[in-house]
């Protein structure tokens, strides 16, 4: 075995049944395995826990396949982004994702792009889509040649108090604090706190550790941080204490799982949402907090 393949969440699961099964690191039952090929989620909260479970390091590529068409592929190693593919027979659009809900959203092609904006990726394929939305907001590193970033899914962001939180900054909030550290997380999510008793409102951090930090309480003011220094929204709300700085429940190994099994998604091509709006998936996940 040289190369392993899919989703990050999944292989996870797979190198710890091998662990399970035998005892040893996954580096020691395919001593030739040395290059790891994701899609589906951001593999930076998942790279400790790799290493980990694989003994050492391994490169890395990156895909961006969908079942409506194969988009982008990392075509470099010191290039960051994907390159977007323009010759398969997809033509394709972007919605500025902060007008994506508006009656007349400004809809443009690829000539048109800018660096730094977050866009829904909007399709048109030779197989018959015309103007789908398969939900994915993307962000260019560069337009010359066009290298993209997915940072998440349209509808999963939290807007409770109109601070338009993303799935790209709270996954580089995490990475900025757990990256070439002994912090190791197997899965997480966030949801707003928006009633809480007696206290302001928050977002909750739903979050599984493999390696928890020594100390909760600063990590959770570094993370926090992070993402106020992103988003001037949620700077803005902070500082106006209209909301007060996250907090992180802590769910006990395996939780995730089992949450996901509860709901039938346990499997296939399922995620877990690094974003919701609301607290429907919140409240289950407290039935598995540590």
């Amino acid at each position: 075995m040289t190369l392993i393949s899919g989703i990050p969440s999944w292989v996870q699961m797979y190198f710890e049944k091998l662990i399970e099964k035998t005892g040893k690191k996954v580096g020691e039952i395919f001593p030739n395995f040395n290059l790891f090929v994701y899609g589906g989620v951001n593999f930076e909260p998942y790279r400790n826990k790799f290493e980990d479970l694989i003994g050492r390091k391994v490169d890395t590529v990156e895909l961006y396949p969908a079942s409506e068409g194969f988009f982008a592929f990392q075509d470099a190693e010191k290039e960051k982004g994907m390159m977007l593919l323009v010759d398969n027979g997809m033509f394709y659009e972007f919605i500025p994702s902060n007008e994506f809900f508006d009656e007349n959203p400004t809809r443009i092609s690829l000539k048109d792009v800018k660096i730094g904006v977050n866009y829904v990726l909007i399709l048109n394929t030779n197989a018959g889509l015309w103007g789908y939305n398969i939900g994915d907001t993307i962000e260019f590193l560069s337009v010359n040649p066009p290298r993209i970033r997915v940072t998440g899914r349209i509808k999963h962001f939290i807007s409770a108090f109109g601070e338009h939180v993303i799935g790209k900054e709270v996954e580089q909030a995490l990475n900025e604090n757990t990256i070439n550290s002994e912090i190791k997380i197997n899965e997480f999510t966030v949801a707003p706190q928006i009633t809480p008793v007696n206290e302001l409102p928050y977002h909750e951090w739903f979050i599984e550790f493999e390696n928890k930090p020594k100390n909760m309480s600063d990590f959770s003011k570094k993370i926090d941080a992070s993402l106020q220094k992103q988003n001037s929204y949620y700077f803005d709300l902070i500082e106006g204490n209209i909301l007060q700085p996250l907090k992180i429940t802590p769910i006990k190994k395996g939780g995730f799982n089992l949450f996901m099994k509860s709901v039938g998604k346990l499997g296939g091509q399922n995620k877990v949402p690094r974003l919701s709006n609301d607290r429907k998936i919140a409240e289950e996940l407290l039935k598995f907090k540590e």
